[in-house]
């Protein structure tokens, strides 16, 4: 045990001694390369005294880098997350400068510029050399982890320790995105989990898969708030879409708005009378809510309380960012990333393709932030956790979401994605091996993404000015574009605490307006009329606007409407007068026929919300045309409501679970995936994991 201890100790000193010998060769390398540093006096130094000189500063550097980077991350904890990322550099010179100055020789020195690379360069080496030592020596991997994650690890029961669960969401992947990547040899993380061949199993040059493929079915809104609302607290009943209007309280409601996102969470809880998925030990990474986690980071319906001990939103960033080379190597692949997207969509413009949209102004940065930075420290967030045996864990991974949006869902761009969320998914469970506990990984989306060009871009108009038109109201010549909802903006506006709303519409707009409020969640629209206290009857629609209903009814990028009914309850309204009250629809699916099974389900799930909009209008689909749909924002991969893979997402599970549902049962819907979670978690955990009725049982 002594000698252990002995080498242990042995073996750390004789890494430090290596990494400040390739420090003191980078120093003097860039000494010779730079003509701003210079590590001798004017009059000239012998090279030993040079190589004295770089061997003090380089290890002065790496001293004040362990002792007072911390502290000053830290002392910024005020400072905007992506404020911090742009001061890494300036703070890593400065280090750098007083290293030199601290050099008993006096004579060497850098101009300020030239520090920052220096010690940007300095910082990647160290850290490299540090991994590279590392890699065959378990202990230190672990410790190196463990530093990356800034975790306090916890002691654990004795005797055998029961499975953790770490959950890793893919936003946005669908269902037959994965299936494409793993055939393309894409990810290969994925199709080792899966087996090679036949097509996802045992087979002629496949392996034995530890993990099993299952789609699900989304609700009719398509979308994280809604997805995840669903999977994390058991509940998303009266979500509509990813933004509404609530008429009871006068608000827009957009999901990746924290204050929003905060009431969906309260509502939840309150409805299921239950914390969440993970209030059993848990960890909440990245997501719009906390599903009752203790450990929580990143996560949007805490971003707007004030920062206190049960409140860690942003502490995630601080915990990655106060080791310098994790900053100084995120920081480089941010710029990396946005020069990429430059780059790609310059070509894209060049070559003309069709469709396209816009991806100028800050997008290049909000696609850095969301491919590099989120993902960069979520994942060290999840390896600490892991390491700190915690019992389970969610995580949301929004990189490849942001990319489709506006590069297409199955672009060379967004395949790129799709390559570096599988490397994430081998370095979690590489982490795993390292655990004080044995962990199952499963890997699920929350929906998928349909592409397609946007109803502006094919018929000249957007869906507001379709319903103005119908109104007998003044069409302006050039409507306002609705944003695009990705979660990415929603985390960049929280980490530079931007209290900006999504989507340009009114928070509040005014009850007297007697104009309709129109509202897009991808090619999902809701038209509310404010001045109206009640959801609006079909009766009374056509009282006031005789030509409204019809005009969306009938134009050729309208697939269906729902409306309310004094005579019928709901009604479904399509082209050529079609009326099919929702009763019917079994027998008579009208013009939901072509959205496929499950569709007038979802349908009659969303007429029973009290907050369903006036007139809801989703978009043509057309399966035979590539499964297109038309987005109301300007995305040409879109997701939100009825019509192709966005509805059908996945869920990638360790076969040691139960299988997620019967041979010949569907998995449909949010809620029944996070019975299925719930269920895995009770068969790692036993009674650790709450028995609560569910939502359906309560109810009754």
């Amino acid at each position: 045990m002594r000698g252990g201890r002995w080498r242990r100790i042995a073996s750390q000193v004789g890494r430090s001694v290596t990494v400040w010998a390739v420090s003191t060769v980078t120093m003097l390398v860039l000494a010779g390369i730079l003509p701003d540093f210079q590590l001798q006096s004017a009059d000239g130094d012998s090279a030993t005294s040079i190589a004295v000189t770089a061997a003090l500063g380089a290890g002065a550097f790496g001293l004040l880098s362990a002792v007072f980077w911390p502290l000053l991350v830290r002392l910024l904890l005020l400072v905007p997350a992506l404020v911090l990322g742009l001061l890494v550099f300036f703070l890593n010179g400065s280090l750098l400068i007083v290293a030199l100055r601290l050099v008993p020789s006096g004579d060497s020195e850098a101009a300020p510029e030239t520090a920052v690379i220096v010690a940007a360069v300095m910082s990647a080496v160290a850290s490299a050399t540090g991994a590279a030592l590392a890699v065959r020596d378990d202990d230190a991997y672990r410790r190196r982890l463990y530093r990356l994650a800034d975790r306090r690890r916890r002691a654990l029961p004795p005797g055998p320790s029961s499975p953790g669960t770490v959950f890793l969401q893919l936003d946005g992947v669908g269902h037959d995105v994965l299936c494409t990547a793993v055939d393309k040899d894409l990810m290969p993380t994925v199709a080792r989990w899966l087996g090679a061949g036949a097509p996802y199993g045992d087979g002629p040059g496949g392996g034995r898969p530890t993990h099993r493929l299952t789609p699900w079915r989304t609700d009719w809104s398509s979308q994280t708030g809604a997805s995840q609302l669903g999977i994390l607290h058991g509940s998303n009943h009266d979500v509509p879409a990813f933004r509404w209007y609530e008429k009871a309280g006068r608000e827009v409601m957009v999901c990746n708005r924290p204050t929003s996102a905060a009431e969906l969470q309260r509502r939840a809880i309150d409805r299921t009378g239950d914390g969440g998925l993970l209030t059993a030990d848990g960890a909440s990474r990245g997501n719009l809510f906390s599903g009752g986690a203790d450990e929580q980071a990143l996560v949007l319906s805490i971003a707007t309380k004030r920062r206190s001990r049960e409140n860690r939103s942003r502490a995630g960033y601080f915990a990655y960012f106060s080791d310098p080379a994790n900053a100084v190597r995120t920081a480089l692949s941010f710029v990396a990333e946005v020069g990429r997207e430059i780059g790609q969509s310059t070509r894209a413009r060049a070559r003309k393709q069709r469709p396209r949209v816009s991806r100028g102004g800050l997008y290049p940065f909000v696609r850095a932030f969301a491919t590099v930075v989120e993902r960069d420290v979520v994942v060290a967030a999840v390896m600490g956790d892991m390491l700190a045996g915690r019992t389970s864990v969610y995580a949301d991974l929004v990189a490849y979401d942001e990319v489709a949006h506006h590069s297409g869902p199955c672009s060379r761009d967004a395949e790129k994605v799709l390559e570096r969320l599988d490397r994430a998914l081998a370095l979690i469970e590489n982490v795993a091996e390292h655990a004080p506990r044995p962990y199952r990984i499963v890997v699920l989306s929350d929906h998928g993404q349909s592409p397609g060009e946007t109803f502006r871009a094919r018929y000249g108009l957007g869906l507001g000015d379709l319903v103005r038109a119908g109104c007998g109201l003044p069409v302006p010549r050039r409507a306002q574009r609705t944003h695009s909802g990705a979660e990415a903006r929603a985390a960049v506006r929280a980490a530079l605490r931007i209290p900006v709303e999504e989507g340009g519409e009114q928070h509040r707009p005014s009850r007297r307006r007697s104009e309709p409020l129109v509202l897009a969640s991808g090619n999902l629209g809701l038209v509310s009329f404010p001045d109206v206290p009640h959801r609006m009857t079909k009766e009374e629609i056509d009282a006031r606007h005789p030509a409204l209903l019809t005009t969306l009814a009938n134009h050729p990028g309208v697939g269906f409407l729902l409306v309310r009914s004094e005579k019928h309850g709901g009604l479904v309204l399509g082209a050529y007068g079609a009326e099919i009250p929702l009763d019917q629809l079994d027998d008579k699916p009208g013009p939901l026929e072509v959205f496929g099974p499950g569709a007038a389900d979802a349908v009659r799930r969303t007429h029973s919300f009290p907050n369903a909009a006036d007139i809801m209008v989703n978009s043509a689909y057309d399966p035979a045309d590539g499964g297109e749909v038309l987005a109301f924002e300007e995305q040409i991969g879109s997701h939100g409501g009825l019509g192709g893979a966005q509805g059908k997402p996945f869920l990638l599970s360790p076969l040691a679970f139960s299988a997620p549902v019967d041979d010949g049962e569907d998995l449909v819907g949010a809620e029944h995936v996070h019975r299925v979670l719930r269920r895995w978690l009770r068969e790692s955990n036993g009674p650790q994991v709450p028995l609560v009725a569910e939502p359906e049982e309560r109810a009754a």
